[in-house]
């Protein structure tokens, strides 16, 4: 059953600067996660489990590995409306600039939304980790004869001044909407919150960048072409005109804007109870892949996530995340590392012409700590990488350190004996 009134729009963002090199040949929403997953299999998940099953993915930046894993991954039913499709930055009779915010994407893709019969706009970022139930965001917003609902978070006040920050009346209804306060505004802008969110002093409500609107409000919201942002300009604009409606999120959601919080948010799917749950009837939808069981030999592992297709001889893994099709050679140690895989397997007869020193993979006898492995990465046998905040950023053509976290850029070749 689809969700004939509600439209998904995921946004994939800009360039992903923050993400480099994870970015660098790929859009943000295209980057890989939990050793098996792309980050917009997060949002587009949360449709399909809602019975929202119509979406559009707007980018921009290198598009084409996106496109690729969308148009393998999301195939419905041919006697069905339900659809993901990604719409790219296009020259128009109305417009020759490439998005220049979150609403202005909106706006310049519009007339492919309104090809569509829809009441309601879904609107989505397409790089946070969470598991949201839209269809109770939806029936409240109904209910309660909104116009706009945003989806809040309630936050700390170290974390208050990074947000766009609401305040509430007691019926949830947003008042007023400050973007990134200083600490001293923060005692005006506290909210009503649950008593568990109160006990961790969470008292303020952020914008997740998550909303609903209206369809006849969206179209006209996006006939004034000097708004290009909603967080920065459309909201707050919004918020004293149209009845605007706070839905409390207090899951496990978290931005996916850096390195840093990308490394923590993978890393953090191994703890015994992951504030991100993969393991629930709220499934995450990926690429089937036809790929063997992995075979492990001879290793201790220890609150590691093995993905499908890997052949493992390491003396230890412990809270790292290994992804598909992954190679690790004897004596090889790798702790606190995401090593995202391989897009192929290499032939007997193709590791006898590059030479087995030379295959995809972790070579034997390494030692990995710290560090982020991306995709189609050789590293040769007794190199050493060995992450932390004692390491200085920096990049070069291989690899890049940041905030002490290793990364192997896609497709790096590492001789034997490297020592980063």
């Amino acid at each position: 059953m689809i969700n004939d009134k509600v439209l998904g729009i995921i946004l994939g963002g800009g360039q992903g600067s923050r993400l480099y090199p994870l970015t660098k040949d790929r859009s943000k929403p295209a980057v890989p996660i939990a050793g098996k997953y792309r980050l917009v299999d997060i949002p587009i998940s949360n449709c399909i489990n809602a019975n929202i099953k119509r979406m559009y993915v707007l980018t921009q930046f290198n598009s084409a590995s996106l496109n690729k894993h969308i148009k393998n991954t999301y195939h419905f039913s041919f006697f069905s409306d339900a659809f993901v499709d990604v719409l790219a930055a296009e020259q128009t009779m109305q417009s020759d600039k490439w998005f220049q915010g979150t609403a202005d994407a909106v706006r310049q893709s519009m007339h492919h939304f309104l090809q569509n019969d829809f009441e309601y706009a879904l609107i989505l970022s397409g790089d946070q980790l969470y598991n949201m139930d839209f269809q109770d965001m939806i029936e409240k917003h109904k209910k309660s004869n909104a116009e706009i609902t945003i989806a809040t978070y309630p936050v700390n006040a170290k974390d208050a001044t990074s947000f766009g920050l609401l305040k509430t009346n007691n019926e949830s209804i947003v008042t007023s909407f400050i973007e990134k306060p200083a600490a001293d505004l923060l005692p005006d802008w506290t909210s009503q919150v649950s008593e568990d969110m109160k006990k961790e002093d969470r008292n303020y409500l952020a914008s997740m960048g998550i909303y609903i609107f209206n369809r006849d409000l969206l179209i006209t919201l996006m006939n004034n072409p000097n708004t290009i942002d909603f967080g920065k300009e459309i909201i707050p604009q919004s918020i004293k005109k149209h009845k605007t409606l706070s839905y409390q999120y207090e899951g496990y959601w978290t931005d996916i804007g850096n390195i840093d919080s990308f490394f923590e948010a993978n890393l953090g799917l191994t703890d015994d109870l992951p504030k991100f749950n993969l393991y629930d009837k709220n499934k995450v939808y990926t690429r089937a892949r036809i790929l063997p069981t992995s075979k492990i030999s001879n290793t201790i592992l220890n609150k590691t996530i093995i993905a499908e297709g890997c052949i493992i001889s390491a003396e230890k893994i412990e809270k790292s995340v290994i992804g598909i099709r992954s190679r690790i050679g004897k004596e090889t140690i790798v702790t606190n590392t995401y090593m995202m895989g391989n897009d192929m397997y290499e032939s007997l007869e193709d590791i006898k012409l590059i030479g087995i020193e030379n295959q995809l993979g972790i070579g034997d006898r390494c030692f990995i700590n710290n560090c982020i492995i991306d995709k189609n990465c050789r590293i040769g046998d007794d190199t050493r990488i060995n992450g932390g905040l004692h390491l200085k950023d920096t990049e070069t053509n291989t690899y890049l350190v940041k905030d002490g976290i290793v990364v192997i850029k896609k497709g790096a070749v590492l001789p034997k004996g490297t020592v980063i």
